[in-house]
């Protein structure tokens, strides 16, 4: 019998990212992440100088984290209980934006924090891969969690009938960010997230 499907996203959803990220950018780089500025293209700046460090530079820095710094990163609070009672219901994978070399790193990463669900390493908007993930699962239902807006609207144009919840776990980050206007829902916290979830999951929503 088929299942309705949850695709989550990782980072600033299940694990913290920006935290550990500003900690060792200021360790090993010297560079200063304030993303509560409100202004992502400006968040990190060069400690000495206060330049605002280059795009090309950010992505770097970036492929360096999830090189060889995933093990900073920490569960955000009630994701696998939430997991786990979604898990009764539907299928879930995990929609990753990350290069495919790093899967095996993600999945392991996920695992050492009892995540066990399928892991999809995507670039790019995330509508196509979800359309072909509900597709491959033969899903009922579906419903989709990210922390960025441009992912839900990607999603909202390639699998309209996918609820949509938009979800910032890390509250310097939710505080300054608007709720997609994609989405069907802003919840931050995976205790009051996870009947929502269910609801649309189940087609009690109706």
């Amino acid at each position: 019998m088929n299942r309705p499907i949850l695709i989550t996203d990782c980072d600033e959803v299940l694990l913290h990212m920006v935290r550990h990220f500003s900690s060792w950018l200021e360790e090993a780089e010297d560079v200063l992440f304030r993303p509560e500025d409100g202004d992502m293209s400006q968040a990190l700046k060069y400690r000495a100088s206060g330049e605002v460090v280059p795009k090309a530079e950010v992505w770097s820095y970036l492929g360096r984290f999830f090189e060889g710094e995933m093990g900073r990163q920490t569960l955000v609070p009630g994701a696998v209980e939430a997991l786990g009672r979604i898990g009764e219901t539907a299928d879930i994978v995990i929609l990753t934006n990350l290069p495919h070399k790093a899967h095996p790193w993600r999945v392991e990463q996920l695992a050492a924090h009892d995540i066990h669900h399928e892991v999809v390493c995507n670039s790019g908007g995330k509508g196509e891969p979800l359309k072909s993930i509900i597709e491959r699962h033969r899903a009922t239902r579906s419903v989709f969690v990210d922390d960025l807006a441009q992912h839900h609207a990607s999603v909202a144009a390639h699998s309209p009938e996918t609820f949509r919840l938009h979800m910032i776990a890390e509250p310097s980050l939710a505080a300054v960010t608007p709720p997609a206007a994609a989405a069907h829902a802003r919840i931050d916290d995976w205790a009051e997230a996870t009947p929502w979830i269910l609801e649309r999951l189940e087609g009690r929503n109706q």
